[in-house]
């Protein structure tokens, strides 16, 4: 080579706050690009793409592989195993390595290579593969049932279903939101199925793209509106042929969720800046802002048309009602962050998950936690309730409860028991969604194995299965239950279509 490349700190802690956003830690990766001055860098973050810090470094684990296996006269001999990333930068673990493979070389035929015949040598032969998670044939859905959307510029963090028609929001770290119109098959071009919401900041008299990700939307009740929530700490709310109705910037700084009331009168939105804000959907101003964390707010849900529950990096969790100063209740429990908070169906039971690896159950009429449900092995990311039980369109089906964890499955549990009706465990990497078909009869779970799972609630099978091109982020039913949306960590959205599988 006729230099050296060198890196720019600039450079390698974009890439580290990258990879903390794809991995889940959306307030991690804040807090460090607040500290490395991420915003200050001139560094397009569109044109980087997913993954790319693994990228790197897998490369330089190939790098210093062909180092060791290419001895002193051209000749190669790989490995029987391959280089653990923390090997591969100990200088001596490297070279006591590279002095094996010589040992072998020397003592073996020095006029032809170490595999003969297509086989290998009983010292090259590599360790047993490991179980195979590969689904059977019957159950995979075939690409013809796949409509993969191509537009956005990075990861695609979150995706939703209008209630009414068949148009797919996507939000993404390319600064963009986009609505997808699914309803007329005919259009093949992704061009003429999107409508592009850039989201755009105020500087110097002009409006210029935010650069920030977009990270939370929802529709409203009859699909009319779509509201969005960004890292550049404004939330806004569209019409669903995509104009911009109203910019909501009380916040300062990332918002993580935000969701609209049943009534479609208030919006209520969460902040790294540790509250918690009720918006008037009509005039866009502020009603309320709610300031009990001491930590960034992760999520919010509403458990009637004007009272919520919040949850927090402080592992508290407060239900607090419209014009009142202080919590109507407070709940602690959890001991690390509480990721999600979920109220049922009635409003009766609110559930939360947390990085402390629990999933909760909790009642305003008790002080304590109903179930303290403790199964999963590591951080449990999301939750969802069945869309089923009294008050709802399935009332002769029983309430059941997903949870979704980085130890790659999902659990189903019966609330009233507090028991767990079903592992599933086809997935080999986080689960980072899951959601039940309206019905209730099915549930969609997404991975960052690329993966999309459908499985039966009532029985845990997997009935069927879809492998796409990036990790999986988020997974969602339209309002008929015959298409499942997902978006992933490559910037691509696809559209299953259940019909006639």
């Amino acid at each position: 080579m006729s230099g050296t490349m060198t890196y720019s700190s600039d450079e390698v802690n974009f890439l580290v706050y990258r990879y903390l956003q794809e991995s889940g830690f959306q307030h991690s990766a804040y807090t460090f690009g607040i500290e490395s001055h991420i915003s200050q860098s001139n560094i397009d973050g569109a044109l980087v793409p997913p993954a790319a810090l693994l990228s790197i470094i897998q490369k330089g684990l190939q790098y210093t592989e062909a180092e060791i296996s290419v001895g002193e006269n051209g000749q190669e001999q790989r490995p029987s195993e391959s280089l653990s990333l923390i090997d591969a930068v100990l200088p001596d673990f490297v070279a006591n390595r590279q002095n094996q493979l010589n040992t072998q070389r020397n003592n073996s035929n020095p006029t032809g290579p170490a595999i003969t015949n297509g086989e290998e040598g009983k010292e090259g032969t590599p360790p047993n593969p490991p179980e195979s998670m590969e689904v059977d044939a019957s159950i995979e859905i075939p690409q013809s049932k796949a409509t993969k959307l191509i537009g956005h510029e990075s990861e695609v963090f979150i995706c939703a279903w209008n209630p009414v028609k068949d148009f797919l929001a996507s939000g993404s770290g390319d600064s963009t939101s986009r609505i997808w119109d699914m309803t007329d098959s005919t259009k093949k071009d992704p061009k003429d199925l999107q409508i592009v919401l850039r989201h755009c900041i105020s500087k110097g008299g002009t409006e210029v793209p935010s650069n920030k990700d977009v990270t939370s939307l929802d529709w409203n009740n009859n699909g009319s509106f779509l509201a969005t929530g960004s890292y550049d700490g404004y939330a806004r709310i569209w019409t669903s042929d995509g104009s911009l109705k109203s910019t909501l910037g009380q916040h300062k700084g990332p918002i993580f969720a935000l969701k609209w009331n049943k009534r479609g009168n208030y919006i209520l939105s969460a902040g790294v800046d540790k509250t918690t804000i009720i918006w008037d959907a009509a005039s866009g101003q502020c009603e309320q802002q709610f300031s009990f964390h001491s930590a960034p707010a992760l999520d919010v849900d509403w458990q009637s048309n004007t009272c919520f529950a919040s949850c927090s990096t402080d592992q508290h969790i407060h239900v607090c009602k419209l014009h009142s100063d202080k919590p109507v209740k407070s709940f602690e429990g959890h001991t690390n962050e509480v990721n999600a908070i979920k109220w049922d169906p009635q409003g009766l039971l609110l559930a939360s998950c947390s990085d402390d690896m629990t999933l909760k159950i909790w009642s305003l009429d008790k002080d304590n936690c109903v179930h303290d449900l403790q199964a999963h092995n590591k951080e449990i990311y999301t939750i969802k309730w069945s869309p089923t039980g009294p008050e709802t369109s399935n009332p002769n089906m029983n309430l059941v409860l997903a949870s979704a964890s980085f130890d790659s499955t999902v659990r189903l549990w019966d609330v009233d028991r507090g028991e767990c009706l079903n592992t599933l465990t086809r997935h080999t990497e986080p689960v980072y969604s899951v959601a039940f078909s309206p019905d209730g009869k099915f549930l969609a779970s997404g991975s960052f194995d690329k993966c999309v799972h459908i499985w039966s609630a009532r029985t845990g099978q997997l009935v069927h299965s879809y492998k796409g091109t990036g990790g999986i982020f988020e997974v969602c039913w339209n309002s008929r239950g015959d298409k499942v949306g997902a978006s992933a960590s490559d910037g691509s959205v696809f559209v299953l279509d259940l019909r006639k599988l």
